[in-house]
């Protein structure tokens, strides 16, 4: 998919987007793009800066350089009202769910709805359990707590609450970590059905090949701070790019190597 659609600007926009911690550089001049509608993940090992990225966009850090664009919009930077505004069009699906344990399922589901839309709590409960029956729990799930979720309900409770605001941007945050292979692919084939239905655009991270093949439009691959390549799913296994080609075919050797160290 191109960076526009319909002529429209890339729903997210980011350019030469830097963010150090110390002297240790984690993003080192960035460029990516989400168009509208499609579903872009970044792959790439642990400590690469994935979640780092995110971050940044979502407002939780702020880059030292660099430019965020959402729907032409820069957003770094943005406070208060603005700020609003702008996190009113994402939804997030976090890597452990992170439910909050005091309330039940449905209030989580519902949470952003009654927080950060003031919607009267009947009418939110309603929404949340069609918004569970969508990622295929029952009403009877809504009642329960979340310590008495398995991991795979846990996961389709925080898809749940991800679109109950319908939001025109989801980040998903390593979404089958913790599953088993079987259970990972329904939680992916819940994301392509969740976010075909709602129109959104998407960006996800995550090192489990099996799940960007599955709901990627487009890869784009991250090291040392930068995308060092991105391209159509389908070409990834031709990318003709060394980095790419040991990464997703998990060899240790390889031009990215590992640091391991000894006892």
């Amino acid at each position: 998919m191109s960076e526009k659609a319909n002529g429209a600007p890339p729903k997210i926009q980011i350019r030469g987007l830097h963010k150090s911690f110390g002297p240790k550089v984690v993003l080192d001049g960035l460029d990516l793009d989400v168009a509208v509608g499609e579903s872009v993940v970044v792959i790439g090992g642990s400590g690469t800066g994935k979640s780092v990225l995110l971050k940044c966009i979502l407002g939780l850090l702020r880059p030292e350089a660099g430019s965020i664009k959402i729907d032409g919009e820069e957003v770094v930077g943005l406070r208060g009202g603005d700020r609003d505004r702008v996190m009113r069009k994402f939804g997030m699906l976090f890597q452990n769910a992170a439910l909050f344990d005091s309330l039940p399922v449905w209030e989580n589901v519902a949470f952003g709805l009654i927080q950060g839309e003031g919607m009267d709590r009947d009418e939110a409960k309603k929404n949340a359990i069609e918004k569970l029956a969508a990622v295929g729990l029952g009403a009877e799930v809504g009642e329960l707590s979340p310590a008495e979720l398995s991991g795979g309900m846990r996961k389709r409770v925080g898809l749940a609450r991800a679109i109950a605001i319908t939001p025109e941007i989801i980040f998903f945050d390593e979404p089958t970590t913790g599953l088993d292979p079987i259970m990972g692919d329904v939680i992916n084939d819940l994301i392509v059905k969740c976010v075909r239905e709602l129109g959104a655009s998407t960006l996800s991270i995550t090192h489990d090949m099996a799940s960007a093949r599955k709901i990627a439009h487009r890869v784009a691959m991250l090291y040392h701070g930068k995308i060092i390549w991105a391209g159509p799913v389908a070409q990834i296994d031709n990318s003709a790019n060394d980095y790419v080609d040991q990464f997703i075919h998990g060899r240790a050797e390889g031009p990215i190597q590992m640091q391991v160290r000894a006892d």
